[in-house]
């Protein structure tokens, strides 16, 4: 089995965690130790950005981490070589978040098949279209046990997110909202408003909420709509601040349960 269908099938009513960094920020061979210390705190899913040049879906922060990570002399081959060396040592989800053009660059199959090699369970791309995902794609991830997450928005129709559904596995990626990337002390009316439109929608897929999640009360409001959250810009900044993951997990932690 997957370990995304694993994690989601043993979970039960327990509310998952999953959280975000940039592949080579703070420093080009931080992957493995990043990837060791969420293990280490009980992170239940990670996350790992694909460096590129123009992230349309990514606020300051993560832009900025993007563009550090590309400095540093980050790109795909190498985190695959990263991910490689720890693959016996990590045991939670990873997926590769990233853009489609890195991607294509790379090769979809060679991309797939690059994932299994190295203990990659999924992976988003957000500038994916939905027909090049069908037609192309799936096909390829679903021979090498890959899941392709799709996200949704609160301008998703209702009609679309069943498709989703229907033709996707792993879980769905709900946007809090149609912004870019980047913490929020609250999710106001209109966005709980959402969250319990899709809830009530009882979906096939379990539901990951994220985009804003950085202090409890977002935290808490996420998880009681889903089967958890993602934390991306708070992390990224708090990584790139401490260059210690043990440490800005522990800040991380703070800000979330204080």
């Amino acid at each position: 089995m997957n370990r995304i269908n694993e994690l989601f099938s043993k979970a039960g009513n327990r509310k998952l965690l999953s959280l975000y960094f940039c592949a080579g920020c703070p420093a080009p061979d931080n992957t493995a130790d990043t990837l060791r210390a969420m293990q280490r705190h009980g992170i239940d899913m990670v996350e790992i950005g694909i460096p590129f040049s123009d992230p349309m879906a990514d606020g300051p922060a993560i832009q900025d981490a993007a563009t550090k990570a590309l400095r540093n002399g980050m790109t795909l081959a190498k985190l695959f070589g990263q991910l490689k060396a720890v693959k016996d040592e990590i045991t939670m989800p990873v997926i590769l978040m990233g853009y489609l053009n890195p991607i294509l660059q790379y090769g979809i199959g060679r991309f797939c098949e690059s994932c299994a090699e190295c203990g990659v369970d999924g992976a988003i791309i957000p500038d994916l279209p939905f027909k090049d995902y069908m037609e192309t794609v799936k096909p390829v991830a679903d021979r090498h046990n890959i899941r392709i997450i799709m996200l949704i928005t609160p301008e998703t129709s209702d009609e679309r997110i069943r498709f989703i559904d229907d033709h996707t596995d792993g879980f769905i990626y709900m946007v809090s909202s149609a912004a870019t990337t980047g913490a929020q002390q609250l999710f106001d009316d209109k966005r709980l408003e959402y969250f319990r439109r899709i809830d009530d929608m009882h979906l096939h897929n379990p539901r990951m909420i994220g985009f804003g999640v950085s202090n409890r009360q977002t935290l808490e409001s996420a998880q009681a709509y889903s089967a958890g959250a993602i934390i991306g810009s708070k992390f990224v900044s708090l990584l790139n601040d401490s260059a210690n993951a043990d440490e800005a997990l522990d800040k991380l932690f703070a800000a979330l349960w204080r």
